[in-house]
C-alpha cells in the first residue's frame, strides 16, 4: 500500500514538472493578438498621416483655384458635368418640375431646358 501512494506521489510530481516545460496555448493567443493589435494601430497611423497629407493638398488647391477648375466647377464653361445630367435626366422622370431640378442640380433653369429637350420631344412623339 506505501508503494502504491508512494508511485503515485512520484507520477503526480513527474506530471506537475512536465506541465511546467509545455507551452500555453493561450499565451501563445495572446502574443498573436498582440501582434495584430500593433499592427493595426501602425497602419491605422499611417492612414491617417496620409489622409492629413492629402487634406492638406486639397486645401492648398482650394485655396487657389485656377481659373479653369472654377469654370468647370461653376458651370460656365458651356459644358455640363455627364453625371450631373443624369442627375437631371432622373429627376425630370421621377416628375419633379423644372425649377426644382434646376434649384437641385445648381443649374440655370435654361441649362435644365436644354439637357431635357431631346427627351421632352421623345415623349411628344
Amino acid at each position: 500500500m506505501n508503494g502504491l501512494i508512494i508511485g503515485l506521489a512520484c507520477a503526480g510530481v513527474i506530471l506537475l514538472i512536465i506541465s511546467l516545460f509545455q507551452k500555453d496555448p493561450a499565451h501563445q493567443l495572446k502574443k498573436e493578438v498582440d501582434e495584430l493589435s500593433m499592427q493595426f494601430l501602425q497602419e491605422t497611423y499611417q492612414l491617417k498621416k496620409k489622409l492629413k497629407v492629402i487634406e492638406e493638398e486639397l486645401l492648398i488647391t482650394d485655396t487657389v483655384p485656377n481659373e479653369k477648375a472654377y469654370k468647370a466647377f461653376s458651370g460656365q464653361s458651356g459644358q455640363i458635368n455627364e453625371i450631373i445630367k443624369n442627375q437631371v435626366i432622373s429627376l425630370y422622370y421621377q416628375g419633379t418640375d423644372m425649377p426644382n431640378i434646376a434649384r437641385q442640380s445648381s443649374l440655370s433653369l435654361q441649362q435644365v431646358q436644354d439637357i431635357l429637350k431631346p427627351y421632352q420631344d421623345k415623349e411628344e412623339q
